[in-house]
């Protein structure tokens, strides 16, 4: 699983016209998944997202995370994560996951959040065209990967 997370002040998710989910002060987090995802990465990156300690603190440090400060969070699926850029102009997405593998994977991320953060995270809707509009705070944008945590 791949994911982009970025601290927000604000982020929501539209869908047809509607918001589906927003947030204020917490995190968006954009999943791609492959393959090769287990229930093992969902756990491994579900910690690491409530855990990261990417917020500040009273002197200005970065030593909070979203579960310290009570943020939130919106979840919103992207395949285009595991885009191939290596030949040609046009990504091919070969390693994103079709919808009957990441569907059940995304469903148990949403679910490992939720119980690791202690309260319901705002989700976008897998396969749908959204329109993600977020204000990053900081900017503070990080990339992890679970397939690379060793």
């Amino acid at each position: 699983m791949r994911t982009v997370i970025q601290r927000v002040s604000r982020a929501s998710v539209t869908i047809d016209g509607k918001i589906n989910g927003q947030i204020e002060n917490g995190l968006l987090v954009l999943l791609g998944i492959e393959d090769a995802d287990t229930d093992e990465d969902i756990q491994w990156l579900s910690a690491k997202i409530v855990n990261m300690r990417i917020f500040d603190d009273a002197d200005g440090v970065m030593n909070l995370s979203v579960k310290d400060t009570g943020g939130a969070i919106l979840l919103i699926s992207q395949f285009t994560l595991h885009a191939s850029t290596k030949k040609g102009n046009r990504p091919s997405y070969i390693k994103a996951s079709k919808p009957d593998i990441a569907i059940p994977l995304y469903e148990k991320m949403i679910a490992q959040l939720t119980a690791d953060l202690g309260k319901t995270i705002a989700t976008g809707v897998f396969g749908a065209d959204m329109k993600v509009e977020l204000l990053n705070d900081g900017p503070v944008t990080i990339v992890v990967d679970s397939k690379a945590k060793e």
